[in-house]
């Protein structure tokens, strides 16, 4: 034909395919920002052109063959899946970090815990890999787009970690978050093989009542640890007593049988003079309803834990001598 020739290469700059680019800015957006090398390979990108893409600052290096597209801030979210990614294939979030997103204990560790079925080779910056030589396919889920251990896991994972009364909370949250399966974690346990918190999970499973005692903030802790620590009964947790005259409240600590409530009073929530005046006028409610109110301080709980332990029991002993 006339005119024919061979076809001119264009020799310039590379512009970039739009579909190609759609293809990785949609990957990126569901793994909250962030795509891993392998990802792109897979998407047609090769080793130079990755290179290109981080020198013209379309792709800011996260971890090793992981990046994030098109901006360098990231959400804890997207922390969390840059760790996983960069821990390489079945690799999940756990511990520590499951727990946090998962709603089942706050962290603000900068650290990110990621557990890898062989424990990935090579160290990763701002990420603790735990061996995963007993994890199954079955102990992972996706969480928010993120591959996460399952509840039962990430309680067992949490055990070897944390104190006892930091699991209980654990345990306490999932269950108020209806995502707590004993028959879950009684199969984790089964094949835990030598995992270092199987030993606590079966005691917090054989002696503590879960549910019952999700404490809101450290004060409510210790004072619970002191009764553990003076062999005073446990009490009821954080839950609806109906008072006459009133919608009811949530009291800190309740002993059903001795008519007792317990109130550890902090600063923050307490020393305005609404909540003074209030406190006192339910406290006489309770009163006239045969209830004992009894109120400590953060000093008296902290550094008077015998005098506080005296008195609680003495009222409990009190009521059943009645």
């Amino acid at each position: 034909m006339e005119g024919a020739g061979p076809k001119r290469r264009h020799v310039g700059r590379l512009e970039p395919h739009p579909t190609l680019e759609h293809a990785i800015a949609r990957l990126a957006r569901r793994q909250h920002g962030v795509i891993a090398l392998s990802q792109l390979r897979a998407l047609g990108l090769s080793a130079s052109a990755v290179r290109s893409r981080v020198a013209a600052g379309r792709l800011h290096r996260v971890h090793r063959g992981v990046f994030v597209a098109g901006h360098a801030r990231l959400t804890r979210r997207g922390r969390y899946m840059a760790a996983v990614l960069g821990c390489g294939p079945g690799a999940a979030l756990s511990h520590r970090s499951a727990a946090n997103l998962r709603a089942l204990r706050r962290t603000s560790r900068s650290r990110i815990d990621v557990t890898s079925p062989g424990r990935a080779g090579r160290s990763h910056a701002g990420i603790d890999v735990h061996s995963g030589a007993t994890l199954l396919p079955g102990d992972v889920e996706i969480v928010d787009g993120i591959p996460c251990t399952t509840v039962a896991r990430t309680l067992l994972d949490l055990a070897a970690i944390v104190d006892r009364r930091g699991l209980e909370r654990a345990c306490d949250q999932a269950e108020i978050l209806e995502v707590f399966d004993r028959r879950a974690i009684e199969d984790v346990l089964a094949r835990a093989n030598g995992h270092p918190g199987a030993g606590a999970l079966r005691a917090v499973l054989r002696q503590h009542a879960i549910g019952t005692t999700p404490t809101r903030n450290k004060l409510e802790d210790r004072f619970l640890a002191l009764c553990d620590g003076h062999r005073i009964a446990r009490p009821v947790v954080n839950v609806h007593v109906s008072v006459p005259g009133t919608d009811g409240y949530t009291p800190d600590f309740v002993w059903h049988d001795a008519r007792l409530i317990v109130e550890t009073d902090g600063r923050k929530t307490h020393a305005t003079v609404r909540a003074f005046e209030e406190d006192r006028r339910r406290d006489a409610l309770l009163t006239l309803a045969g209830w004992r109110v009894v109120r400590f301080t953060w000093r008296q709980v902290i550094d008077e834990p015998a005098h506080v332990a005296t008195v609680v029991r003495g009222l409990i002993a009190r009521r059943a001598i009645r």
